[in-house]
């Protein structure tokens, strides 16, 4: 198997083996390098089908992406992954795209696809093009802390710099929330595309949490630190908070790491 897939795949079962995917839930895609899509054309079926996007995505035009497949299980995909996961194409008008491999039976992409591709093409547009991966999931800590603060991305990132001291080198910029919306649709989809414009990851209240990078590691990496970090908030809020990491050790912090952190964010 190309090592793009095994790689993909890695992704989709560690996020299960961390207790992120219950049942079908959470998703991911990856934008593929133009060598890694001719690595793959081998498998690629020539009974495509096709489907029209609710969204026009015209910056994506042309390009393939890794999908996991609507309602689909992650603890599936290293078992049966053309059955649970697909490449697919963005038609050249950026309104539709084809199914060239996987999703079999008769799936589609990720109810969430109209969110991944809008997230892609903020992600892809401040990061210079380097950002590849959007990854979508439901960690227990991070959705629990959503219902203990108002939507306010302040608030949020505050609490996440001050629980665990990597989290200001992971994401300086700080992490963005959205309040409750009805997941699946074209709304949600373009204010999540709004906020990690601003933002490497963004929370959704109540539900879970959308984060983005250039490697499958990298996003991985930050979901997992998102988390811990959060996990690490809740237990000491139970047991009493009595002292936190104070903004100038931030300040302190940033400057030895060469991370520009949100001064916005700091008193």
């Amino acid at each position: 198997m190309q090592k793009v897939l095994e790689d993909y795949i890695r992704m989709c079962y560690d996020g299960f083996l961390q207790g992120w995917h219950e049942r079908n839930g959470g998703n991911l895609t990856y934008r593929m390098k133009a060598e890694e899509a001719e690595d793959c054309c081998g498998l690629f079926s020539p009974d495509v089908r096709h489907f029209t996007l609710p969204v026009e995505v015209s910056q994506l035009a042309g390009e393939y992406f890794i999908t996991t497949g609507s309602g689909r299980y992650m603890r599936n995909v290293p078992l049966a992954p053309e059955k649970n996961i697909g490449i697919i194409k963005i038609d050249d008008d950026g309104k539709g795209y084809s199914i060239l491999w996987g999703l079999e039976d008769g799936v589609k992409p990720t109810s969430e696809l109209p969110s991944h591709l809008l997230n892609h093409v903020s992600r892809m547009s401040v990061s210079g093009g380097r950002c590849r991966v959007i990854y979508h999931a439901h960690p227990a800590n991070i959705t629990a802390l959503s219902y203990t603060i108002e939507p306010d991305a302040k608030t949020l990132s505050r609490i996440l710099w001050q629980s665990e001291t990597e989290c200001a080198v992971v994401f300086p910029q700080g992490v963005g929330i959205l309040d409750w919306m009805i997941p699946g649709g074209t709304e949600i989809a373009q204010k999540t595309s709004e906020l990690i414009r601003k933002y490497p990851a963004v929370v959704w209240a109540f539900h879970g949490i959308f984060g983005s990078g250039e490697t499958f590691d990298e996003t991985f990496g930050l979901i997992h630190t998102i988390e811990k970090a959060a996990e690490i908030y809740l237990k000491a809020k139970g047991a009493g908070i009595i002292r936190t990491i104070s903004d100038d050790q931030l300040r302190i912090l940033a400057d030895a790491f060469g991370v520009a952190i949100n001064e916005d964010f700091l008193k």
